[in-house]
This record gives C-alpha cells, structure tokens and sequence, in this order.
C-alpha cells in the first residue's frame, strides 16, 4: 500500500474542502466481511486532480457527482478523481471490507470463555481507509453521520450518542468536525454501566465475559473519569467539546488506549481479572487521565501533519500525570512518572534512531515513517520538557498560553509554530528560544557533579555536557548521626545551567554532605551522576533519602551508571538487595525489580554470572516478602517467581501451582497461575498435559495467550518449532497471539535449543514484516527478536539485516532499537567478563 507523502496531504488540503461524511456499515455479513458505504460531500478550491483512499475486499461502485466510476480505477488504496471542477462535489462509494485480526482498521475477536464476537475500530493513523472511503489526513477535517447494521443483541457505540432506530439498525449523533483517524465504532454483546456527569451520558464497555471485573470497579473508575473531567473544566477555558463520553475496554487493543473522541478505547487488561499492582491501578488512572486530555489537546484542536504527534502525546502525558498527582485517591504520580516512564524516553534518546521531540516535517515524509516516531521520546521525553516549560513560566503564563492556544484552534489543525505562539504571547520569556534547544534537538544532557574543600567551607562543580539550559536543584545530604544508613536532607540549591554553560560553580558553608543529588524533585530532564563520595554514600544509604521523588532520581542515575558501564551489573544487584526490602514507594520496587529482572538478569549478566544474580533476585524478593507490605507483595511474588532456577526452586514452584496458594503470600489468581506455569515449562518442570489443563480451567483470551506463551517456553525442539512456525508462518494469528509466543520463545536457560534460530530469525521476521501491517512488523522486531543471544556475532548478523534497504519501516525501527540494546548489553558482558 502506498502510504501518503506530506507533499501528496498539503496539495491536496490546498485544493480540498471536506465538509461531511455519511457512512453506513452493515455488520451483519458474515466473520469475513463488512459492507461500507461511504457518501463524502467536498469542495474543489480550484480545478484539480485528486485521489480518495480506500482499502477494500470488493470495490462494488464509486459514483462521482452521479457518474459512475469503473471499480478498476481504483490503484492498490487510490481512487483517482479525475478533471474536478472548482465547486461542490458528491463521491458515493460502495465496498465490502475486510475484518483485521491485528488491531488494524475493524478488529474482530470472538472470545473463547463464551463465543461471543466483538467489534471496534482503530484507525490511527492512516486505517479509516480499512473502513471506508476516506480523504485520509488529519487536517481535512469533517463532520460524520454514521449508520449501522448489526446483530439484533448487540450494542453499538460511537463518537457520539447512539441511537437504536429500528432492531438491529443505530444511527450515531453528528460529530463536530473530526480528523479521520479519529472516526470509532465499536459493537457487540458488551456489558455497560452507564451514568451521567455535567449533563452527559458517560459509560463503560466491556465483553461479558469480563463483566464482574468490570463492576468490581465501576464506582472507582466513573469517580476518578468525573474527577478528571471537573479537574481540566478548571483548567481549560473551552468546554469539553462533544456530546458523551464512553470508555470501551476492548480485546487485543494494539496501545494501551486510544483518544476517539467520545469514544475512547482501552486494552481491555486494563479491566483485571487478577490482582494488580499499586503502581498498576495508578498507570490505569494515568491513561485514562491522559485520555481524557486529548479530547482538547488532539481531538478539539489537531496536528496538521504527523510532525507533530509530539503535541497530542507530550502534552496528554504532562496533564495526566500531574491531573493524577493532584488526585487524592492516588498522588505520587510524578514518582512513577520519574521511575518508569521517564526512562522509556531517556532510552530511547540515547540510540542512534532518535529524533528531536519536534522532529520537522521534513523528518516524516509519509505516513509510513510517522509511525516510527510514535515511541518514549514523543511522550516521556517530551511531557519532561513541558514540565521544564511550565517551571520556567510559572503555571499561571503556562496556563494562559495553553488556553490561548486552544482558543485560536477549536475545531481546527495546528502546528509546532502555533503553540508556541500561542505560549509566546502568555509571557515575556523568550518561548522560541526554548522550543530551539529542547524541541528540535536529539540526545540527553549530562550533569556531572565534584565537590572540594573551599576557603569557607565546600565547592561544588556542575560539568555540563549538553547544549540545553536547566532549572534544577541540587539536594545536599547528610547521614542521620543515629541512624547512618538514613539520609537527612541539609537544604536544596537551585541552579540555573545555561545552554552555553560547561561548568556551574557554588561556594557552600558547612561541611561536605555525605550525598549530592542533582535533579532534586526532577524537573528537568537529563542524566545526572554521582561524584565518587556521592556513588559511595548511595551504596550504602541511597534507601534513606527520605522523599520517594529524590529516590526515583537516585535509581535513575544508578541505572544509567551500569548502563553506560560505569559500574557493573553486579554492583547494582548488590544495592538492590541491600536497600529494596525497605523501600516503601511501590511503583520504585516495581522499576527497580523489573529492570533488574529483565535487562540486568536476561541481557547483562552473562550466562557464567546468571544464577549468582537471579539468586540474589530471590533474595531480595524474599526479604520485601518478609517486610510485610501488602503493597508490595505481588510485585516481590512476581519476581519470586521469575528468579527461579534450581531442581529445588522448581519443586518449591510445583508445590504452590498444584496447592493453589503461596503459603504467607496469597491463594493463586489465574495471573500468578499463569506465571507459575511459564516458569515450570521453561525449566522443564511443566508438560503440554499442564498447559492444556490450565487452559481448560481459564479458558480465556488471556488464558489462551498464557498457553501460547508456555507451550513456546517448553524445552523441547519440537515445540520450538511449532511455535516458530505459529509465529512466522500462521498468517491468521492475532498481534496478541504472537507476541505471547515469542515472550515465550527465547528463553536464556534454552541457549543451546535455541542457537539455530538465531539466523532464521533475521530472514523469517523480514518475510512476515512485508506481508504484514505495521503491529504485526514491530511485535517481530522487538518481542520475537532474539535480545538474550547478546554477543558479537548475533549483533553483528542484526546489522547486517539493517543494511536491507527494502525493510518495512516498522521493522526496520524495532529491529535498530532492539540491536542498539543488544549491542549495548554484549558490549557490558565484555567489559565484565575482561575486568
């Protein structure tokens, strides 16, 4: 399919008024198809020649200004529209549709607890043409009539209020203006529970299989979405724009949700069926939160070109974080924010396919490369950069330029250069100058701290490597006298580094402090070290620092350290285990854990050093077990679980999954039932008689995608070739059902099983990547990519595969990010191995 270039959207937004789309779906068709037909009222600005896109299973007609056009016309997703007068036009199209099974266009899922079948559309960013006929860009704005056809029993939902008219037959309310991406339809049995707020219909959705999960948390979930809503009544001048807001947890949702306005889709994991996490529960009111943002900031005024995703996405990020960390049910956002998101973009921002937070149009040529650009700098880096923005100004400019902004563009598209217009005209500050040095460049700065003995007390030294200004502090710490592994907070400094400074200086009173922490509070974003005093006291108190904030920043910094090889994995391990079981912030001993688990234990250690450290893992897991936390303890269970090895833990293992419970710890949910069994089948512990018993007692989407993800783990030549071959030959799996296969598939106990996939993987994954859409290309190059095999010669047939000039540009993404990482970690195996 050709995708769109940006030359191609701004001739054609030059010659084209939109005004209305009228669109009938009939659902009622079968499991294979769905007709569409679309009716789209434009106008020519002047005489040209032009195109409507379209991706259909059967082109039946196209009727343009009541004169028939030959279905052969249409080009792969083009139907030419040929000799247009300037003045009003009419296009009629008539189409049967194809269902996806990847999150594409109008996703089907029949679910397997109870045969029920479900149907939602996601058309970000360039599928609506999956649906129907469309002009398919974001600033070819429209209003929508949708009509649909489906099964008498079902409940349609869309972007505005829905209506049934006859049985089986829904129209949906007209929409204000709307981009096409933004055109959502959902359908089926789905259990609701509806109420009202500000004089709107609100309401949840999910399949009914999940209906007491659902209504488990309904009050929760409705009282957190009033919240937010009153919250940015307060602080948005424009009132919310559309005329309902429903939320729908929908099956094998490809993001974590999805800003339809009036219809904001959600993976529906987020509707636990098993216990969650502390830091879980508050990462759903943050979406939801963020969601909820971009019904102003997205939805009521949009990008003009995919350039600037980076304004829906930072600013969405920015505004739920801190609309949740004013939230009296949850705070503490901005710590999970500071230990979790803020190193996906730091990440990120530091391999060789990032990209300034405000890349240019001529950065994102197409459509197809705008994709690539959606990841941890568009959101994480960029909300950093905001809250930066809003410290400089102060809330008050901040807010008025937000405003300001929202005003000029209601209903309408916008650029990088009206926002900050819009902020420049709230204040004096110079708001261009700001956008120059922390929009439009790539890379993290690095603050580097020494301290000396000075005439009057101490120095302190503030290296800069970067080319930003930052407003930070400096927290200066000492040991509590009666308690040394407690830290005491002396006093913050405040500094203000210039884009051109090398080095910051300040002359202090008073003795040296036991701990420097630059970044204090974090609001800046950029890399901080320790100087060597600073390293030591953290080893050996960084536990004590009494705000759950500055820890963050200080596990942060840790975690860049072994990163950039500056400490080895084993020196990180070892303050895991000394300072973790004491820890009280959960969303830190979820960070902290799971990047031990993960990166350290499955890429950085060597396969030599492996066992010493998921030991030493299970140590830690079991000491937080042993404090007593109810909020931590299914992060430290889970962990527990992921650590073991030995003939004696997978006995230890055995006995909880056939018990049913983990004696002190809690009776096993299907969750923690399904990570025992993960685990029992990599280690050999666990059989396909225990996958298929299991999945017979959970027989659910997520209890199948449990038992793809085991039956893959299994040790055993032949299921790891009937998992490849589910993976990179079955064309009819689910994005869901492929990535629990390949999570299941490299596992670093199965090196020697495993070493022969390796080089297939690199022809297998481009192969599935040409035949496939861009969820299908990313899952392959990053969950199916072989990241435990971390040595110079897998990373050396990675960069080989780079080097194809014909890969689709999702994979060629994930597979350079997924080779960064792996050439990362082989490069600390080395380091540790020769030292």
């Amino acid at each position: 399919m050709p995708a769109l270039t940006r030359t191609e959207a701004v001739t054609r937004a030059r010659d084209l008024t939109v005004e209305h789309y009228a669109i009938d779906l009939d659902l009622t068709r079968g499991a294979d198809l769905f007709g569409s037909t679309t009716v789209i009222r434009f106008t020519a600005r002047t005489p040209c020649d032009t195109f409507a896109e379209l991706r259909p299973a059967t082109l039946h007609r196209a009727v343009l200004d009541g004169r028939e056009l030959d279905p052969a016309l249409l080009d792969d997703n083009r139907l030419p529209l040929t000799g247009l007068a300037e003045g009003a036009h009419e296009l009629r199209v008539e189409a049967d549709m194809r269902y996806s099974h990847t999150g594409e266009g109008m996703h089907r899922f029949t679910d397997p607890a109870d045969g029920e079948t479900y149907l939602y559309t996601q058309l970000f960013l360039a599928d609506v043409q999956r649906v129907a006929a469309a002009f398919d860009q974001p600033d070819l704005k429209a209003v929508f009539d949708v009509s649909v056809t489906a099964p008498e029993d079902w409940t349609v939902l869309g972007n505005g209020v829905a209506a049934r008219t006859a049985p089986g037959r829904w129209q949906l309310a007209t929409t204000p203006p709307l981009a096409t991406y933004f055109l959502a339809v959902a359908a089926g049995p789905f259990h609701s529970v509806r109420t009202e707020h500000a004089g709107l219909p609100f309401g949840l959705h999910c399949r009914r299989s999940l209906a007491p999960y659902l209504d488990r948390d309904a009050d929760a979930l409705l009282a957190l979405t009033r919240r937010c809503f009153d919250r940015y009544h307060e602080l948005f001048d424009e009132p919310y724009p559309f005329d309902s807001y429903d939320q729908a947890f929908v099956p094998e949702f490809n993001p974590g949700a999805m800003e339809n306005p009036g219809l904001v889709t959600f993976r529906d994991e987020f509707i636990h069926r098993s216990a969650a996490t502390p830091t879980e529960v508050r990462g759903r009111a943050v979406t939801i939160a963020h969601e909820m943002a971009h019904m102003w900031f997205g939805d009521l005024v949009t990008l003009r070109w995919w350039d600037d995703i980076w304004l829906n996405e930072s600013f969405a990020e920015y505004m739920a974080y801190q609309v949740v960390s004013e939230d009296p049910a949850f705070g503490g956002a901005w710590t999970d924010f500071g230990v979790q998101r803020k190193p996906w973009g730091s990440d990120a921002d530091q391999r060789p396919s990032t990209h300034p937070v405000a890349t240019g149009p001529e950065a994102v040529p197409d459509t197809a490369s705008a994709l690539n650009n959606f990841d941890g700098v568009a959101y994480a880096k960029g909300a950093s950069a905001l809250r930066q923005l809003e410290s400089w100004l102060g809330s008050k400019d901040f807010l008025a330029g937000i405003n300001l902004h929202l005003a000029r563009h209601r209903f309408g598209n916008a650029t990088l250069a009206d926002f900050i217009d819009s902020l420049a005209s709230a204040t004096d500050r110079d708001v261009h100058a700001w956008a120059d040095a922390w929009l439009r460049t790539t890379g993290i700065d690095v603050l580097t701290p020494t301290t000396s003995p000075a005439p009057s007390g101490w120095r302190l030294e503030v290296a800069h490597q970067g080319s930003r200004p930052h407003r930070i502090t400096a927290g200066l710490y000492d040991r509590a006298p009666a308690d040394p592994v407690r830290l005491v907070l002396r006093e913050r400094v405040p500094l203000d580094i210039t884009a051109t400074s090398a080095v910051e200086r300040r002359e202090l009173p008073g003795p040296r402090p036991d701990l420097v922490l630059l970044n204090d509070g974090d609001l800046s974003y950029v890399k901080v070290r320790y100087d060597q005093h600073s390293w030591e006291s953290f080893t050996e108190a960084g536990g004590g620092l009494p705000d759950p904030l500055s820890r963050a920043v200080a596990w942060n910094a840790a975690r860049e350290l072994v990163r950039d090889g500056r400490v080895t994995p084993g020196e990180h391990l070892a303050a895991v285990r000394r300072h973790l079981p004491a820890e009280s912030d959960p969303a830190i001993v979820q960070a902290v854990l799971g990047f031990a688990r993960t990166v350290l234990a499955d890429s950085y250690l060597t396969p030599a050093q492996r066992p010493a450290g998921l030991a030493q893992l299970a140590g830690t897991a079991r000491a937080l077990l042993a404090e007593g936390r109810d909020e931590h303890r299914l992060a430290a269970t889970r962990i527990l679980i992921g650590a073991a090895l030995t003939e004696a833990d997978a006995a230890e293992l055995r006995g909880w999954y056939e018990s049913g419970e983990i004696p002190g710890v809690a009776p096993l949910d299907p969750g923690l039932r399904w990570r025992l069994l993960l685990r029992l089948c990599v280690l050999g512990a666990a059989g396909p008689a225990d996958i298929d018993a299991e999945l017979d007692r959970d027989p659910s989407a997520t209890g199948r995608e449990g038992a793809a993800r085991c039956r893959a783990a299994l040790p055993d030549s032949a299921a790891k070739e009937a998992a490849w071959q589910a993976m990179f030959h079955d064309d009819t799996r689910s994005t869901y059902l492929f990535t629990a296969t390949a999570q299941g598939f490299w596992q670093p106990e199965q090196r020697d099983l495993l070493a022969g996939y390796v080089p297939r993987y690199f022809t297998d994954a481009v192969s599935l990547a040409a035949r496939s859409g861009p969820a299908l290309a990313k899952a392959a190059g990053s969950h199916a990519f072989p990241s435990s095999f971390a040595d110079p010669t897998t990373v050396a047939a990675a960069r080989t595969a780079l080097t194809n000039s014909t890969l689709a540009p999702a994979l060629a993404r994930a597979l350079a990010d997924s080779t960064d990482d792996l050439a990362r970690a082989s490069r600390i195996r080395t380091a540790t191995t020769s030292s």
